[in-house]
C-alpha cells in the first residue's frame, strides 16, 4: 500500500524521474522532482495545437528550490502538460530548459506503474532483439533473445535504442495498453517479483502479481543542455481490446 507521508515517494501512478534515474547521481533515489510540490501555470509557453485540442490539460511548472540547488547545482524550468482526451487517451509532455549558466545533464523517465490481472499472464511486445543493460547483473548488456517480455522472476532491466511504441498485453483482462514516446529513446521494464515485494513496505507481499513498471526514458546517454536550450519528451498511454494486435502499432 502506498505511503501518503513526505518525504518519502508515492508509489503508484506517473512519478516524474529527474534530474537522475535510479541511485547513480548527486541527488535522492531517482532525483527529487517526484516528491515536490509543482506549481500550476497559466500562461506557460505555446505548444502545438493539437496538444491541446479537444482535450483537459494542466499545466505544471517545477523551479529548483535552494535545497535542490545543494546537492544539484542548476537552474531549470520543468513544465509539465499532462491532458486527458474523450476517449481516454492520456498525454504527458515534459519541457525542460536550461537557465543556468553553464551546460547540464540529466537522466528521466515517466515511471508508469500499470494495473495488471495478474504477471504471469502479461507480455510487453516491441522490445525483442533489443539490448538491455540488467540492473540485476551490475548493469551488464544483455540482447533480448525472446518475441516478446514474460514475467517469471524478477525483472529490472534498461532497454536500449527501444522503438517509439511498446504494447503491453494483459491476457486475462482482453487488453492491451499501447505506450508512444518520443524523445525518450530507451524503456525501463521492472517487476520486483515476490521476494523483494516482502521487503517493501509500501508493497503488499502479493502486489507485484497485479502490477508492472514500463517507463518511456532517457537514461543510458543522459541529455545534455547549453544555457537557453530546452529539451522535450513526450508520451502517450491508450488502452485498448487486445484484439487490436501489435501489426497495427507500427512494430
Amino acid at each position: 500500500m502506498a505511503i501518503f507521508k513526505a518525504p518519502k515517494a508515492m508509489r503508484g501512478g506517473i512519478p516524474i524521474c529527474f534530474p537522475q534515474f535510479g541511485n547513480g547521481g548527486s541527488t535522492e533515489l531517482h532525483g527529487f522532482a517526484r516528491n515536490k510540490i509543482w506549481m500550476i501555470e497559466d500562461s506557460p509557453p505555446p505548444l502545438h495545437l493539437n496538444d491541446s485540442h479537444g482535450k483537459s490539460f494542466v499545466d505544471l511548472l517545477l523551479k529548483p528550490s535552494d535545497d535542490d540547488m545543494k546537492c544539484w547545482p542548476h537552474s531549470f524550468e520543468f513544465r509539465l502538460r499532462v491532458s486527458l482526451a474523450a476517449d481516454g487517451v492520456l498525454n504527458m509532455i515534459s519541457r525542460i530548459r536550461n537557465v543556468n549558466g553553464k551546460p547540464f545533464s540529466f537522466s528521466f523517465a515517466y515511471h508508469t506503474y500499470f494495473s495488471v490481472s495478474d504477471i504471469s499472464e502479461v507480455r510487453i511486445e516491441g522490445l525483442e532483439t533489443l539490448d538491455y543493460l540488467d540492473n540485476l547483473c551490475q548493469k551488464e548488456r544483455f540482447t533480448e533473445q525472446g518475441n516478446a517480455i514474460t514475467f517469471e522472476s524478477e525483472v529490472d532491466r534498461v532497454y536500449v535504442s527501444a522503438p517509439n511504441a511498446i504494447a503491453i498485453l494483459d491476457h486475462e483482462k482482453k487488453r492491451t495498453f499501447v505506450i508512444r514516446k518520443e524523445g525518450l529513446p530507451d524503456i525501463v521494464v521492472w517487476n520486483p517479483w515476490e521476494k523483494k515485494s516482502r521487503a517493501m513496505g509500501d508493497l503488499g507481499d502479493e502486489e507485484y502479481k497485479q502490477m508492472v513498471c514500463v517507463d518511456g526514458a532517457a537514461i543510458v546517454r543522459p541529455i545534455t543542455l547549453k544555457p537557453g536550450e530546452e529539451w522535450t519528451g513526450r508520451m502517450q498511454l491508450k488502452v485498448v481490446p487486445s484484439s487490436f494486435c501489435s501489426d497495427h502499432l507500427g512494430f
